[in-house]
C-alpha cells in the first residue's frame, strides 16, 4: 500500500510511510484511514518517512488542498523525513501552510536519525508493523 502506518498508542505516536508512486489520492486515503482508525488520537506526533516514493505525483495545488485538511493538533510535533529535493519543498509547503493555520510543529528532515531524536524516539519501528488492510481495506 502506497501509505501505511502503525499506532504506538504508548509512546503517542504515529509511524507513517509511504512508497512506490504517491499523489493526491494516496495521501487522503492515509488522512481518512488514520483519523477512522479507532487507536489514533489527534495529540500524537507522527514520523512520516517518504523515503520510500518513487513517483510523486502530487502537485502544488494538491499540497495546498491537504494542508487544509486537520488531522494533528495544534500541539502534536512531526517529523516529515524525505529523500528528493522535491519531496523536501513538498513538505516545507505542507508544514507552512499549517503552520500559517496554526499548526507549528512540523519539520522536514533528510536524516531519519535527526527525525528521531527530534522526536525523542530511540529508533524506528519494525516494517513488519505497518498496517495491512484487513477484509475490507480496514488497517487493523
Amino acid at each position: 500500500m502506497p501509505a501505511d502506518f502503525f499506532i504506538d498508542v504508548k509512546q503517542g505516536v504515529v509511524f507513517s510511510r509511504a512508497t512506490g508512486a504517491f499523489g493526491r489520492a494516496e495521501a487522503l486515503d492515509h488522512m481518512v484511514r488514520l483519523l477512522g482508525h479507532p487507536d489514533f488520537s489527534p495529540e500524537f506526533n507522527q514520523l512520516a518517512d517518504f523515503r520510500g516514493i518513487s513517483e510523486m505525483t502530487l502537485s502544488a495545488a494538491d499540497v495546498e488542498e491537504l494542508s487544509r485538511r486537520t488531522v494533528f493538533s495544534m500541539h502534536s510535533r512531526r517529523a516529515f523525513v524525505v529523500s528528493t529535493d522535491l519531496q523536501y519543498g513538498y513538505s516545507r509547503m505542507f508544514g507552512i501552510f499549517r503552520e500559517i493555520g496554526g499548526e507549528p510543529g512540523i519539520t522536514t528532515f533528510r536524516d531519519i536519525g535527526e527525525a528521531l531524536s527530534w522526536l525523542s524516539l530511540a529508533r524506528e519501528p519494525d516494517s513488519s508493523l505497518f498496517a495491512k488492510p484487513g477484509p475490507e481495506g480496514d488497517p487493523r
